[in-house]
């Protein structure tokens, strides 16, 4: 799918890897709308990269369809999803304080996981009405797992069950919906510059850096925009996991 001129949807889109997307596809010709909670950071990518911000909370199901329906009424129905919208979180399944509370668990799962399947059900929707474009196709959608899915260290049992959901969804949904002419993917990063990681001490950035095979060094967000571009435009691409990482592969802690 060409990107110029297709309307685009990205949750998380306030920071990190969702707004460098932003950034990449409005860069590409593509309308923008930016769905993030922070509705103030969102304003601020949307204005940088001529946008639409949107406040959404992506557990929500009438949070993510009004939306929807403004991101429709201001640029058309969206072709393309990208879904990077997630927390983090670490907590041991028994700690020095017992067992891991299970609102815990259940709160990083419901955002990852439920989140994305949320946003990417409502948007497909939307999607299988559209007119199929030349090649047959109507719409694309790219959610964000993690190498935690695979590897996933200690600490980590909410994360990686979260990451590892929506891995495990990207095929039957993309088999869902080929009927339809929409694609589904899923980018799974590694160690990358994120809000999250900048908050860790230069050195413990340079360490986690330097425990990359090839190349030795934090992801950049462009490098995950290059990839969410790359799926747009490349229809033979569905039902597939991609890692982003350098070929690193986590030790248990």
């Amino acid at each position: 799918m060409k990107i110029e001129g297709q309307a685009a949807l990205v949750t998380g889109g306030a920071s990190g890897l969702g707004a460098q997307s932003a950034r990449l596809l409005a860069q590409r010709g593509a309308k923008v709308a930016v769905l993030d909670r922070n509705a103030a950071q969102a304003q601020a990518i949307a204005a940088e990269i001529g946008g639409l911000a949107l406040s959404c909370d992506v557990t929500d199901a009438s949070s993510v369809q009004q939306a929807l329906a403004q991101a429709r009424r201001q640029h058309g129905p969206a072709r393309i999803l990208v879904n990077c919208a997630g927390v983090g979180g670490a907590h041991r399944v028994v700690g020095k304080q017992g067992p891991m509370p299970l609102e815990d668990f259940s709160r990083i799962v419901q955002i990852n996981l439920v989140g994305t399947f949320n946003v990417l059900r409502l948007a497909a929707a939307d999607m299988t009405a559209l007119d199929a474009l030349e090649d047959g196709e109507r719409g694309v959608v790219v959610n964000t797992t993690s190498i935690a899915a695979y590897d996933g260290q200690m600490g980590q049992t909410a994360y990686a069950a979260s990451k590892g959901g929506i891995a495990s969804l990207t095929l039957p949904a993309a088999r869902d919906l080929a009927q339809f002419g929409v694609r589904v993917m899923a980018i799974a990063p590694g160690l990358f510059h994120t809000p999250l990681l900048h908050e860790l001490p230069a050195d413990i950035q340079a360490s986690l850096g330097a425990s990359v095979p090839y190349p030795k060094r934090l992801g950049q967000p462009p490098e995950f925009a290059a990839l969410v571009a790359h799926i747009v435009e490349n229809a033979y691409l569905n039902g597939e996991v991609i890692r982003l990482d350098g070929a690193l592969r986590m030790p248990p802690r």
